[in-house]
C-alpha cells in the first residue's frame, strides 16, 4: 500500500522559482474524450455501414495494476508537473501515517 502526503516539498524547475518549494499533490485522472477530435470522428465513420469492427478490440489484459501518476502544483508559481510512481495495488493520498508501537484501532 502506498500512502502519499497531500503536500510535498520538492524542486520547481520553472523560471519563476528554480528552488525547492511546497507542492500540492493530486492524483492524475485522464480527461473526457472529445467527440469532435479527428481520430474519434474517423473511427465512428468507419464503424458505420457493413463490415463489422474495423480495429481490433483488446481483450487479453495481462496487467492487474496501473502505474500511478502524481500531479504536483507549485504553491508559489502555480505551475504543474507530473511524476509517475511504480505499480501498486492500493494507492492512498493523505492517509494516516503508521506509527511504531501503537495499537490498531477499529
Amino acid at each position: 500500500m502506498v500512502n502519499i502526503p497531500k503536500v510535498r516539498k520538492t524542486y520547481c524547475k520553472y523560471k519563476e522559482c528554480q528552488r525547492h518549494t511546497t507542492h500540492k499533490v493530486t492524483q492524475y485522472k485522464a480527461g473526457k474524450r472529445n467527440k469532435k477530435a479527428l481520430g474519434e470522428r474517423r473511427y465512428h465513420m468507419k464503424l458505420q455501414g457493413y463490415g463489422g469492427q474495423p480495429k481490433p478490440v483488446f481483450r487479453k489484459n495481462a496487467k492487474t495494476t496501473k502505474k500511478q501518476v502524481l500531479r504536483l502544483e507549485c504553491q508559489s508559481c502555480h505551475k504543474k508537473k507530473q511524476i509517475s510512481l511504480k505499480r501498486c495495488k492500493h494507492f492512498e493520498l493523505g492517509g494516516q501515517k503508521k506509527r511504531k508501537g501503537q495499537m490498531i484501532q477499529f
